[in-house]
């Protein structure tokens, strides 16, 4: 998911091939939670450029990430491999007074299982081995570059997001989001780690589900008995019924531990799975 900012935390195809895909994929239609902001899928260069440049102003203006953009790509945008296969969602600040659009304040991107195949694979396998979910990939989307600018993170948007997500799933008959939600590590880490021993003890998978790091953190290494709270996204995501698939994995480049989580459709709530239902 690559969950970042929302109070404290630090949270497809497009352009070209986003034609065909959108024949085949039926995207959440805008809409709008007026007067605020509105909702809507990317559609063209334009939209998804305009959350490249918020996720760059989060990631690495904001948090200090080292971002490693491919050859070509504009200054001030947060761009990899995954953007052009991925659909993005985003939110927009009310218009401007002479009716120009708001300026984007959230987005997510989705990964599909039919992009995944075509990009040769899901973002967090760059970060976890993967093999226990291959049941799942069928109908599996990653969640990944989740954001909000800091200037609206009291919820609202996240809600609205996770709204839209919620009609994407059902409308494409989908029934599994995974993703990896991000820890700061500016304290060198015990947080993370000590998130990590809190949680394992009440949200962990199944062990047919748990997937392994390629860069652990060293949680052996850090304090585990700090009396933390989760961040909100993270809350919000467990709230749901996700579940924790395994231990943290180092980010480096991000400067962040990312815990892999998955929620699936099945294992919401009975008062989230009736949203889902009516999306």
């Amino acid at each position: 998911m690559r969950d970042l900012p929302l109070p404290t935390l630090p949270l497809a195809d497009l352009i070209a091939p986003a034609a065909a895909k959108r024949r085949s994929l039926h995207p959440a239609p805008a809409h709008t939670d007026a007067p605020r902001f509105t909702v809507a899928w990317a559609d063209d260069a334009a939209d998804v450029r305009a959350a490249q440049r918020l996720r760059y102003a989060v990631f690495a203006e904001e948090m200090g990430a080292k971002l490693a953009p491919p050859p070509g790509a504009p200054a001030g945008h947060d761009i990899d491999v995954y953007d052009d296969f991925c659909e993005h969602l985003i939110v927009r600040a009310p218009d401007a007074a002479d009716g120009e659009p708001g300026e984007v304040i959230g987005t997510y991107r989705v990964l599909t299982p039919a992009a995944a195949r075509r990009v040769g694979g899901l973002y967090s396998e760059t970060e976890f081995d993967l093999t226990r979910l291959r049941p799942y990939r069928a109908r599996l989307v990653e969640l990944g570059r989740s954001c909000v600018h800091a200037e609206w993170r009291s919820g609202g948007v996240i809600l609205a997001l996770w709204g839209a997500l919620a009609e994407f799933m059902a409308r494409n008959g989908l029934e599994t989001m995974i993703g990896c939600a991000s820890i700061g590590m500016r304290d060198g880490g015990h947080v993370a780690a000590s998130l990590w021993a809190q949680l394992r003890q009440t949200h962990l998978a199944s062990i047919d589900c748990q997937v392994r790091p390629r860069l652990p953190l060293p949680v052996a290494e850090l304090r585990s008995d700090l009396a933390v709270e989760p961040p909100p996204l993270i809350k919000g995501y467990l709230r749901c019924g996700a579940k924790l698939l395994g231990a943290p994995a180092w980010d480096p480049d991000f400067g962040t531990a990312d815990l892999p989580l998955m929620l699936r459709i099945g294992d919401l709530p009975a008062r989230y799975r009736r949203h889902f239902a009516a999306a």
